[in-house]
């Protein structure tokens, strides 16, 4: 069963490829261009596997400013995988420790998306077919991560302008977050954060991606809390 539910991820998670595929090529292209040899390209993407937060400390140091600065930057970007992890608590946290060492290196956007998707939708699953099915979804993303990363890093210079890699990073976005819209308090969420991101944009160094998020957070709670006073008061 658990070989099963490995499948099953592997699968499931094959269609943002699509995605994933450019973005990773368009950042080996731009690290390169950014005066970063091979090695220190790919050793940027092995030890952080995130996209947005490898683009923020990517551009910070091309802007001259000091290395703890754009790490501190970057892993402002990253505190979204702090919520992945508590919200990935009640289907995985039974897993052993180097299990769960692995998962929290191995986790993006993608595999998280895909398999709370799938927990949701199939509570039978049991705690095995839950892990098994966490490492099918991870182990496609991040491998093809690596690799276009390498290949962007080698021909990124030929790839002629006029494609545009750069629109794979709000596609991917977008189609993780569309099917998790189920309820009124999601889509009001959804809405506040967008609305906060556009008027943050000018935040330093991530912080109105940040802040966005709690806007977002806040919005949506109260929304849950106004639906479950009119549930109250009807009945």
């Amino acid at each position: 069963m658990g070989r099963a539910a490995f499948w099953q991820g592997y699968r499931d998670c094959a269609p943002f490829l699509v995605v994933v595929v450019p973005f990773a090529m368009l950042f080996g292209a731009v690290a390169r261009d950014a005066g970063l040899d091979l090695l220190q390209v790919m050793a940027m993407s092995v030890l952080v596997i995130a996209g947005a937060s490898q683009f923020t400390a990517l551009t910070l140091l091309q802007d001259q400013a000091p290395v703890f600065v754009a790490l501190m930057a970057a892993l402002a970007v990253n505190l979204r995988m702090a919520l992945y992890s508590a919200a990935l608590v009640p289907h995985v946290g039974h897993a052993g420790l180097g299990a769960r060492a692995l998962m929290s290196y191995l986790m993006v956007d993608q595999a998280f998306a895909v398999a709370v998707k799938t927990y949701e939708e199939r509570p039978q699953m049991t705690p095995g077919e839950k892990v098994a099915y966490y490492f099918g979804v991870m182990m496609l993303i991040c491998p093809v991560w690596y690799g276009c990363t390498l290949l962007g890093a080698l021909v990124g210079r030929a790839i002629p302008p006029e494609l545009s890699l750069d629109f794979a990073a709000p596609i991917c976005f977008i189609a993780l977050t569309a099917p998790l819209l189920r309820s009124l308090p999601h889509v009001v969420a959804a809405l506040a954060a967008v609305l906060a991101a556009i008027g943050f944009h000018g935040f330093p160094a991530g912080l109105g991606l940040i802040s966005a998020a709690l806007v977002g957070i806040v919005a949506g709670a109260q929304a849950e809390l106004w639906l479950g006073r009119r549930a109250r008061g009807r009945a």
